[in-house]
């Protein structure tokens, strides 16, 4: 081993998605050596990052051996079993968040009992099995009500809004096939979808980032305004402070995503994420610390950075893959058009409706901004000829 890698911490990030080509980048801004398990050599961040280690980003042997590799472990996703972690940690794995915070993100019943516990608002819930199950709560709550597979959704994947019996049936019993656990919550009655990042570090420093607004489309995020837009200061100061009181029950250690239903009366939790999100990309160019940093600073117990904006508005619109693959070609008359757009693209081969990259832009008119980013996302999709 060098010299410099007995003196600069490790840090060894399981996943190759997009999430760990930021961090990547932003580790060389912080000067540690960082590293990357991904699946595949085509993976978003073993396309840029200099230190890859290619193996099951799930499976226990590579995990166990990439753990031993670094100095400091983190994720770029939930989908690491809880054994795999178990026996990590039992060998003396550094991880981070640690297995008993990740549990709640992995899990969603274990993440709402915990909820329950903690008074946090919350849709109403129960766990199920059969039909009778979920037709019993709707009696109580009233169709639709929206089922939930307890693990390994992501992106709209594994939730169903359903209205009645019928469609109920075909879902308990393909989770029953697939033997997937499900839970059934009400459908919340909300004006708007939020989301607040905090970060939280091993001796408990915290820094909690404006409370977001997100825009989703068949469960995919597709745009952040960040703050809010008219979000009563006090509703928002609410949000924030929920966020820190679960990063501190949950003892969380890295970047915790809340995503939020804003209701008539208050917030409502919706999911729970322990790692970069998407509703955060906005804080590359947004804030003074991005998200990506500040999950590097939290892990390695640096003292955190100001999570303060750079304008007035930040607005981030994902960029979802069209029809027509040639997207880079289109990029230079995004540029020409507005040069204050910034594109971020990930290096993934495009397929429709797949994220392969965002675009950011700031000012002081977040009407104005959402246009402009709007715009630019179309065009690059091959929406505008």
């Amino acid at each position: 081993m060098s010299e410099r890698n007995r003196i600069v911490p490790r840090v060894g990030m399981v996943g190759g998605g997009q999430l760990s080509r930021m961090t990547h980048q932003a580790g060389i801004g912080l000067g540690v050596d960082f590293s990357v398990l991904a699946a595949d050599p085509r993976d978003s961040a073993a396309l840029v990052c200099g230190d890859v280690t290619l193996g099951d980003d799930r499976g226990l042997d590579d995990v166990l051996a990439f753990a031993k590799a670094n100095d400091v472990v983190t994720f770029d996703h939930e989908h690491v079993p809880e054994p795999v972690l178990r026996a990590v940690e039992e060998a003396g794995g550094l991880l981070r968040p640690g297995r008993d915070a990740l549990r709640f993100a992995q899990d969603k019943l274990r993440m709402r009992t915990r909820m329950a516990e903690l008074g946090a608002p919350s849709p109403r819930w129960r766990a199920v099995t059969t039909l009778e199950h979920v037709t019993g709560f709707a009696g109580d709550t009233g169709w639709p009500v929206v089922l939930k597979a307890a693990r390994g959704g992501y992106d709209g994947k594994g939730v169903w809004i359903v209205d009645g019996p019928e469609e109920a049936r075909e879902v308990v019993d393909r989770a029953a096939a697939e033997d997937v656990p499900l839970l059934v919550e009400e459908k919340v009655d909300f004006s708007r979808e939020l989301a607040v990042q905090v970060a939280r570090s091993p001796h408990g420093q915290v820094a909690v980032y404006p409370v977001v607004e997100t825009v989703q489309r068949g469960g995919i995020c597709h745009e952040v305004i960040a703050p809010a837009p008219d979000l009563a200061e006090e509703r928002a100061l609410r949000a924030q402070k929920l966020a820190i009181e679960i990063a501190h029950a949950l003892d969380v250690t890295g970047v915790l995503a809340v995503e939020m239903f804003e209701t008539a009366d208050d917030v409502v939790v919706n999911e729970l994420a322990m790692r970069p999100h998407n509703s955060g990309h906005w804080s590359i160019e947004g804030a003074r610390t991005s998200q990506f940093e500040q999950h590097l600073r939290a892990v390695l117990n640096l003292p955190l950075g100001s999570p303060r904006t750079n304008a007035p508005y930040t607005v981030m619109a994902n960029l979802l893959g069209g029809e027509d693959p040639e997207v880079y070609r289109r990029y230079l008359h995004v540029m020409a058009k507005d040069p204050e757009v910034k594109v971020h693209f990930y290096g993934k081969d495009v397929r429709p409706g797949r994220k392969i990259g965002h675009v950011t832009v700031m000012g002081d008119d977040y009407q104005d901004l959402l246009e402009r980013a709007r715009d630019a996302a179309s065009y690059l999709r091959g929406d505008q000829k």
